[in-house]
Parts: structure tokens; C-alpha cells; sequence
């Protein structure tokens, strides 16, 4: 995560001068390669890994190698009883949709549930729960979706780009 783990690029300047005591971690590569057990290729994700689709859409490049389930641990503690813990629950529920992969959620407060490859929520327990939840899932192992084939590739680069060159266009438009 930006400003969690590492600092990006250009901004050690503010972290500096914030007097900011933050790690920099240095960035893994884009491509990790999912492990392989009990006749499941899994990708695990920590915490607000899931939020950057991209980098899960990744893993799909070599679809023989692409995962089969994704799972994401998060110690979300922090949050307290928020709806940021719900927001979390959605976030993964998206990338479930994008990639048409199931995930297992494990968190230590809150959110800690099965999502299926159409998004919806199997089972969950309820937040603040001591408990165990166990399920059953079966992975998927289908073609990449349209959204893995394309984030896989070049990330969400090129639609950065069409909206800049939108913006453009209507700044331009608005001035004549």
C-alpha cells in the first residue's frame, strides 16, 4: 500500500519533511505466481491488496497459471466497528466479479467470509465474532475475463489516458 509500505515514487520529499516515520518496502513484481495446493491454484492478498484490481488481473496473463481462488487476510482491527469494514467486504466482492474467481476472506473483526465467482456472499460471520468459518469452495478454472485479459496486460493505464484526452477535449471545447 502507497504511504503503508512503501513510499511511491517522487514523494520521499514529503514523507522527509513531514517527518514522517514510514517504511519503504521495496515493491514485489507485478506477476506473482499463485500456489499450487490441493488441486487449487491460489493468490493470496493482504489487507487492501484487493483494491488494486490490476494487480490481481495480473496473475491471469498465463492462463494456465492464473488462479483458481483468491484469498485475502487482513487484520483490519483499526477500523473499529466502521463501515469501513463493509467497504472491504465490497471491494473484494468487485474483484470476485472482475476476475470470476471465488475468495476467501480471513480477517481478525470483521468481513471474514466466502465470496463466489458472481460476487455474492456465501457465508460470512458477523463482525466482531470469535469464531471459525468453515466452508466449502470450489475453484474456478475458466478463461481469464475480458478484465483480467485487459488489466493483465497494460493495467488501467490506457483508460487513464481516454480520460485524460476526454478532459482535454472538453476544456478545449468549453474555450471556443
Amino acid at each position: 500500500m502507497p504511504f503503508g509500505e512503501f513510499i511511491p515514487p517522487m514523494f520521499r520529499w514529503f514523507t522527509d519533511l513531514m517527518q514522517i516515520p514510514l517504511g519503504d518496502f521495496n515493491r514485489g513484481g507485478m506477476n506473482q505466481p499463485s500456489l499450487a495446493w490441493a488441486g487449487e491454484r491460489w493468490a493470496p492478498n493482504i489487507c487492501y491488496e484487493d483494491l488494486f484490481g490490476e494487480e490481481l488481473a495480473s496473475r491471469f496473463v498465463d492462463s494456465a497459471q492464473s488462479p483458481t481462488i483468491m484469498v485475502n487476510a487482513s487484520n483490519i482491527a483499526w477500523f473499529g466497528d466502521s463501515i469501513a469494514i463493509d467497504q472491504h467486504l465490497q471491494i473484494s466482492r468487485m474483484r470476485t466479479l472482475e476476475l470470476a474467481r471465488p475468495m476467501l476472506r480471513a480477517t481478525n473483526t470483521g468481513a471474514t467470509a466466502v465470496i463466489d465467482r458472481d460476487g455474492v456472499v456465501q457465508q460470512i460471520l458477523p463482525h466482531q465474532a470469535r469464531a471459525v468459518l468453515q466452508a466449502q469452495v470450489q475453484g474456478v478454472d475458466a478463461g481469464p475475463t475480458w478484465f483480467a485479459q485487459w488489466a493483465g496486460r497494460w493495467g488501467l493505464w490506457p483508460l487513464w489516458g481516454l480520460g485524460a484526452l476526454v478532459l482535454v477535449g472538453a476544456w478545449l471545447g468549453r474555450r471556443r
